[in-house]
């Protein structure tokens, strides 16, 4: 029988019982749960995921993913607003990474909207 997978998030849940319908096209409730399948999103790889929930003022282009990038954790320090009631919402997070022999973490404090019921990724602030 084949165990079930744990989500890249750090959830703690299963990938399918988490990300995995997000990555799928449901909608996010919140803007956390949004941003925590961004991450997965990155980690597995899915440009599309990423692009569909990118905010049409500030989606890039073209999204260049390095597969050679491993992203290995993700931790929430904050969150203000951005609930299942809300139409703005911002979420700190610190992701750690590996490439090769290096490692390292990101540390973002990202905005997101909720427009027609959907949460979208508007912007980040390094930290």
């Amino acid at each position: 029988m084949e165990q079930p997978v744990r989500c890249p998030c750090g959830s703690g849940d299963v990938f399918d019982g988490c990300c995995g319908p997000l990555l799928a096209g449901a909608p996010a409730p919140t803007a956390e749960r949004l941003m925590r399948s961004r991450y997965t999103a990155f980690a597995r790889g899915d440009a599309r995921h990423l692009r569909a929930t990118w905010h049409p003022s500030t989606r890039p282009a073209a999204l260049d993913l390095d597969p050679a990038l491993e992203w290995r954790r993700l931790v929430v320090l904050d969150r203000e607003g951005g609930g299942p009631f809300d139409t703005e919402g911002i979420v700190e997070f610190e992701a750690f990474w590996r490439e090769g022999g290096a490692r390292g973490s990101l540390r973002e404090r990202s905005r997101f909207v909720r427009e027609d019921r959907r949460w979208l990724y508007v912007d980040g602030e390094l930290r």
